[in-house]
């Protein structure tokens, strides 16, 4: 069975609630359809049910729950919800009408906010900026979570490396260029939804263009002292750095290079630099190695809320909202 079947058997077992609001995208209104004939979990998807249904064609959509938010008896508690959330920002009413009948990312984020359902995919046709300004603004972090950051879970055919080519890349898509401190959360964090969607022991290796002192450099010593704050913060996981990326997962390599470490040669959760590094890096895997990408996923808000690339497919789709859904389960 490969990671994603196994992920869509977990959601199956605990069906979870996922909002869909770009229903205007045809590989949404597909992904749905495929959610739903197997059962992975219960859909909602937002907007003007005569629109959608055209939009769909052929597709199955009888299943899918579908909130118009022009219409919907809920919009007034809705309303009232996200004034009391943003009060202190000086949200007023109109405001928040205006806002819930006419973006989409908004009024799904306070459905999820109200219990209405439990997780939220979008970005096949928004920005990430566009998706998790409104889940930042009002699921807010989790608790004990110092910073929201976002990884891509790589599922690499073939492969003998990481967790049977499974691997996360964290942070690939929100952090831009986080510092020491920063790094050594997005790996905290990044370890436990290894070990949350993978169910196999994180391997953290912090990556860097050296590896144990072979290069000096600002950004060198960013991810040494980074790797040193999360061998503090974490003491029960298995987190080394700096590895360059061969030391970090290939075995050898990791023997000759960093003799004595206990993930060189073995990381399955790479934590890159900044954001040009884990991004570059996730999409040559995806395109050259013909891996399977499947994010951005979200780490550290209150309740499930992830991105898509804007080039992803409907399977892609279909894939994120089975792992919100097990993220939503495992939240509660």
């Amino acid at each position: 069975m490969g990671f994603i079947d196994e992920i869509k058997k977990r959601a199956k077992q605990n069906r979870q609630t996922i909002v869909l609001p770009e229903t205007g995208d045809k590989r949404t209104l597909e992904a749905a359809s495929k959610i739903l004939a197997e059962e992975v979990a219960n859909v909602v998807l937002i907007g003007n049910k005569e629109e959608i249904l055209k939009t769909a064609g052929d597709l199955d959509l009888s299943k899918a729950a579908i909130v118009d938010p022009q219409t919907t008896d809920k919009l007034s508690g809705y309303i009232d919800l996200l004034v009391e959330v943003r009060k202190s920002k000086g949200m007023t009413p109109e405001q928040a009408k205006e806002l819930l009948t006419k973006d989409s990312l908004y009024f799904g984020v306070v459905m999820v906010k109200a219990g209405d359902a439990d997780g939220m995919v979008a970005g096949a046709v928004n920005a990430t900026a566009n998706v998790l300004r409104p889940s930042l603004q009002i699921l807010k972090t989790a608790p004990n979570t110092k910073l929201v950051s976002a990884f891509f879970l790589m599922v690499v055919p073939d492969c003998e490396y990481g967790a049977n080519g499974t691997f996360i890349f964290s942070d690939a898509g929100l952090c831009q260029n986080p510092n020491s401190e920063e790094l050594a959360a997005i790996a905290g964090s990044s370890a436990k939804s290894f070990d949350l969607l993978v169910q196999k022991e994180p391997v953290v290796g912090m990556l860097s263009h050296s590896t144990k002192g072979s290069a000096k450099h600002g950004d060198v010593d960013k991810v040494v002292e980074a790797t040193k704050i999360a061998k503090e913060l974490y003491p029960e996981m298995k987190i080394d750095g700096e590895l360059q990326l061969d030391a970090a997962i290939v075995p050898s390599v990791g023997a000759s290079k960093a003799p004595g470490s206990d993930v060189a040669g073995t990381a399955n959760v790479l934590v890159f630099p900044d954001l040009d590094a884990g991004n570059i890096g996730y999409k040559l895997v995806q395109r050259l190695a013909k891996a399977e990408a499947y994010g951005p996923i979200t780490q550290g808000i209150a309740k499930p809320v992830n991105d898509l690339s804007r080039g992803c497919s409907a399977d892609d789709i279909v894939g994120v909202i089975a792992i919100t859904a097990v993220q939503a389960a495992a939240s509660k």
